[in-house]
């Protein structure tokens, strides 16, 4: 044990010299996409595995979130498919550490009693002597992790969810130990089709399915078994980042390869913190409005996430439920408690389809903040109904844009408009266009968003 495995796929799935490599994890790291809205300690990540210029950008959203981690995480047991070599069951490796040109990461020798008399489990360097799925992880736990953890890398071939669920219950652990999953999803399809498969596969990741086949995810065998544990221990899931080969690097979209990361996180420490995200966000628009008013105004609750950049609509409803105001911003310019402050004021007073709000209307007033998640582009229609079945009902907040006229409708407007055709219908109307009205050159993207309400009887009247 204590041989290390070197490096196989540096100088071609990332750079071979180690300034290089620094730079570029750092760069994807920087341009992550903030993800839906939501901040906490994951407890596992699924995340691509492709060369960096395809995948890396992707990657960079889930390992963004670990910064915050540095010296909590001590250990992280990463499971991969195997590409190259025929394999029955899972293999821990023989060496003791891992290679890349940022350095060595020792193996984790508790894990290996741990996993003693697991038949599953074999001890063997040939299936990870050329594998890249999970050498390619290495390098952004290294930047993001730093230095004083151990890794459990485990290979996965022909193994049930309930093999892998049984060997990660074992490496289980507590805030210290990781869990992460490498994955890419659909394979050399058409850009529409690969958009649509990855987007129904995700689905199934966030619905914690255990029925993944090859096809949908290369990593199905670890990530069905990592599925069935994160529902066995309640985990909260949330889609980061979602886009294919032809969206990061470009590049024909004849033949593509999706890639995705989802975060979990542990279920009452994500209830507690959205719990206490929207308390705080509710309060800043709600006293901002009262103030504006000349209201007494109730104390706005701090909260950390207040500070980081993010994107929000604020929504008020009168007494009677009917729409009152709805103002906000598609992507993030400023800090999130800013941002809720400025649309509670726009959508209370600024809103050009209603009255200002008076002091009369304030007992009966409703407030909802929605907290967005990153656009994604979806394909270009040649009709409005290959427009309109591109759109997931219930779950896609949508942006129409042609030649300077844009609308937008949140993911909530599906509950009064649930039908794709009516859906997308309104929003042409709403954008100042004919809703029968179709052109192959009108953009969409979806979103998709947190949504805060407050309880009647936390209102301050």
């Amino acid at each position: 044990m204590d041989h290390t495995r070197p490096a196989a796929v540096s100088g071609s799935f990332y750079p071979d010299d180690a300034r290089a490599l620094r730079a570029a994890v750092d760069a994807c790291l920087r341009q992550a996409r903030p993800g839906d809205g939501h901040a906490g300690a994951p407890k596992l990540l699924v995340v691509p595995h492709a060369g960096y210029v395809y995948s890396g950008p992707v990657a960079a959203s889930a390992y963004a979130l670990l910064a915050p981690l540095r010296g909590v995480i001590r250990r992280v047991v990463l499971l991969g498919p195997v590409h190259r070599v025929p394999l029955q069951g899972l293999a821990l490796p023989v060496a003791g550490s891992f290679e890349t040109p940022l350095g060595r990461v020792p193996v984790d020798e508790g894990a290996r009693a741990a996993l003693q008399g697991l038949p599953q489990v074999t001890a063997s360097d040939r299936p990870h002597a050329a594998e890249h799925a999970l050498e390619v992880q290495l390098p952004f736990l290294q930047a993001v992790l730093g230095e004083g953890w151990t890794l459990v890398p485990l290979a996965v071939g022909d193994a049930t969810p309930e093999q892998v669920d049984e060997v990660l219950e074992r490496l289980w652990g507590g805030d210290e130990t990781l869990l992460v999953v490498s994955s890419d999803l659909s394979h050399y399809l058409p850009y529409e089709q690969a958009q649509e498969r990855d987007w129904h596969t995700v689905q199934r990741i966030l619905a914690c399915a255990q029925d993944l086949h090859g096809d949908e995810a290369c990593g199905a065998a670890p990530l069905n078994g990592a599925l069935r544990a994160a529902r066995r221990h309640r985990l909260v899931p949330r889609l980061l980042d979602l886009r294919n080969s032809a969206d990061t690097a470009g590049g024909s979209a004849a033949r593509v390869v999706g890639y995705g990361a989802v975060a979990f996180d542990a279920a009452p420490q994500a209830r507690g913190e959205q719990q206490a995200l929207g308390h705080a966000l509710l309060s800043v628009a709600r006293a901002e409005i009262a103030q504006a008013l000349g209201l007494e105004a109730p104390t706005p609750v701090l909260h950390p996430r207040l500070h980081e950049r993010a994107a929000s609509f604020v929504t008020l409803h009168d007494a009677r439920g009917q729409l009152r105001g709805c103002v906000g911003q598609l992507e993030a310019t400023q800090a999130l408690g800013e941002d809720v402050r400025r649309h509670a004021l726009g959508a209370a007073f600024g809103d050009s389809r209603f009255q200002p709000l008076t002091a009369a209307e304030w007992p009966g007033l409703d407030i909802e903040v929605s907290v967005l998640g990153p656009l994604q582009p979806l394909p270009l229609a040649a009709t409005l109904d290959d427009a309109a079945a591109l759109l997931q009902p219930g779950v896609d907040g949508v942006v129409l844009a042609w030649q300077g006229r844009r609308g937008t409708f949140l993911p909530q407007v599906w509950q009064q408009l649930p039908k794709r055709r009516d859906f997308l219908r309104a929003l042409l109307r709403k954008a100042g266009l004919s809703p029968d009205f179709w052109d192959p050159g009108i953009a969409l993207w979806r979103y998709g968003v947190t949504v805060y309400q407050e309880p009647r009887h936390e209102r301050t009247h």
